[in-house]
């Protein structure tokens, strides 16, 4: 049993919640073999989402568990409206991701530029501190793509990855929260899932929940990859994942 709770039926705002959309992503899922799917998008598009057409397609399509929830994006500063966002409406879960640094949209490929004229370093120190500071918060069940920071390819110089996210790590486990095994990364540049094999495994080790997500814009791209990530679980050891509902968490096999 398998779930993609990472899928923006919106994309990026381009995209409409009609019935036969949303049918699209999952029948999709359907040939997946997925058991349960959640449209997460992302909150500065939530006023688009349409509650009752995601009801009629749980209706029309009662075989696999469809979950609403919302991808966050964390900026210290935001913990207020986060807090509103959060009791706006009965999500099953909340995805806290961290996309900005500074201001700075380290991952749009419009301003990846900065990679090649700023400290690596600095770059992975202050994206970590922002995770942990989400994670602080408690306002998330899920934590999104936990090292983001590395799609383009860029690498830490004088640290190893583990050196900035086992503080995380331990900081994640302490909040009861999950973490996601995202396979969008091997749709871009560095072409490795999110998080790397060898954090799944300190993940493993640690005995943090996991589930999985796709990050899916398109329908095409629902479970997409999911061989892969399934490969590195297990070889971490996982054996279950998690799943949501009304921000309740539940141990199920896969």
């Amino acid at each position: 049993m398998l779930n993609d709770y990472h899928i923006h039926a919106l994309s990026h705002g381009e995209y409409r919640h009609t019935m036969d959309w949303l049918s699209l992503f999952v029948k999709k899922a359907q040939q997946e073999k997925l058991s349960e799917i959640g449209f997460a998008e992302h909150d500065e598009f939530r006023h688009l989402i349409s509650f009752d057409n995601i009801q009629q397609v749980k209706e029309q399509f009662p075989e696999i568990k469809i979950k609403t929830g919302l991808e966050v994006d964390y900026i210290p500063g935001r913990e207020d409206e986060i807090k509103l966002i959060k009791a706006s409406q009965n999500w099953d879960y909340l995805i806290g991701s961290v996309h900005f640094i500074d201001g700075w949209p380290f991952d749009h490929p419009d301003h990846k530029g900065k990679f090649t004229v700023s400290d690596i370093d600095e770059i992975y120190y202050k994206y970590f501190m922002l995770v942990k500071q989400a994670v602080e918060t408690n306002y998330f069940d899920v934590v999104g793509h936990l090292d983001l920071v590395k799609i383009w390819g860029n690498r830490p110089l004088t640290k190893t990855m583990l050196y900035y996210i086992t503080p995380v790590l331990k900081i994640i486990k302490d909040s009861g929260m999950a973490v996601e095994i995202n396979t969008s990364g091997l749709r871009k540049p560095v072409k490795e899932i999110y998080p790397a094999p060898e954090i799944i495994t300190q993940m493993y080790s640690m005995e943090i929940p996991i589930l999985f997500g796709s990050d899916a814009h398109h329908p095409d791209q629902v479970g997409m990859n999911y061989q892969e990530a399934v490969l590195q679980a297990k070889r971490a050891g996982y054996h279950e994942i998690v799943i949501f509902s009304d921000s309740k968490k539940q141990t199920i096999k896969f």
